[in-house]
């Protein structure tokens, strides 16, 4: 048995990796925060075990490709007046192996066993193409 859990999210609008890092920072350096959120409908019932050592797992174009470790859970009251979950994130966005995600709506948990493995720190590892990389995983290449 594990002592965490992870989920994993749509990075919605974003085409790839660079694309999010870019747009974390810009946020970062407009609003001050020392960490970047995401801010969801849903609050997750596993707090303790996602704060534990868990991370939140991005999906962009069908494809698992980067993680960013959770730090913290803060309530957040919209405009509208619904209390919201922020995901405090960590700064550093981790690169992943592809991993096939088929589409979904808002978050799912994500058990350490089934998430991809971090990338080598080897740069030539990181510049694979999307459609190769998941071409590789599908083939079971790592």
């Amino acid at each position: 048995m594990t002592d965490h859990v992870n989920l994993v999210k749509l990075c919605v609008g974003a085409d790839g990796v660079d694309d999010l890092v870019a747009w974390q920072a810009a946020r970062l350096a407009e609003t001050g925060a020392a960490n970047p959120v995401h801010v969801t409908r849903m609050w997750p019932r596993r707090g303790d075990e996602l704060l534990a050592g868990g991370s939140l797992y991005w999906v962009f174009r069908g494809l698992i490709l980067a993680r960013q470790r959770l730090v913290g859970l803060d309530e957040r009251r919209g405009a509208d007046g619904i209390v919201r979950c922020a995901l405090v994130l960590d700064r550093a966005v981790i690169r992943t192996e592809a991993a096939p995600r088929r589409p979904f709506q808002g978050w799912r948990y994500l058990a350490p066993a089934d998430a991809p493995a971090d990338l080598r720190s080897d740069p030539a590892s990181a510049r694979l193409p999307p459609d190769l990389a998941a071409t590789l995983a599908d083939l079971g290449v790592r």
